[in-house]
């Protein structure tokens, strides 16, 4: 079992696993989700993150792994393992690559956005994240391959 990457079914909630080492922060993401009629699961850093998704270095033990994320939402500056960090591991992985990333930071910095976009994050954002910002992402929820909201376009980069 590892992190694969479902499609949406009918009414099914999109699937938002939130990492930030803020515990305002994921309070914040996960209220802002939940109000876009998103399931939140929660990661206070990036290496949980990796435990959920089942990615964590010689993990053998997968009875707390999520299965069926829809998309990563991740703090750029965390202890021990950055989001820019995380980002890699999950692009690298064979069974989570597909898997939207969406990199939040407090600090607007240029150098830092590009690498981010460049590894392959769908959208960098600024803290603090409004209704408005959660909405744009919905574009970036897949249903079978296809955006959630037909026609819709991802605004952005």
């Amino acid at each position: 079992m590892s992190a694969v990457r479902m499609g949406l079914n009918g009414d099914e909630k999109p699937h938002v696993l939130a990492v930030d080492d803020s515990v305002l922060d994921r309070k914040i993401i996960e209220r802002l989700l939940t109000n876009s009629s998103c399931k939140v699961t929660t990661a206070e850093d990036a290496h949980g993150a990796l435990e959920l998704l089942g990615l964590a270095d010689g993990q053998q033990n997968f009875s707390n792994t999520v299965s069926d994320v829809n998309m990563i939402i991740t703090d750029y500056c965390m202890p021990g393992m950055t989001g820019y960090e995380l980002l890699k591991k999950i692009k690298e992985s064979p069974t989570a690559k597909e898997i939207p990333v969406v990199v939040v930071s407090s600090e607007n910095i240029q150098t830092r956005i590009e690498k981010c976009l460049e590894e392959g994050a769908e959208e960098f954002l600024l803290k603090p994240l409004r209704q408005s910002d959660v909405k744009r992402l919905r574009c970036h929820l897949t249903k079978d391959g296809n955006p959630t909201d037909e026609g819709m376009l991802c605004v952005g980069r």
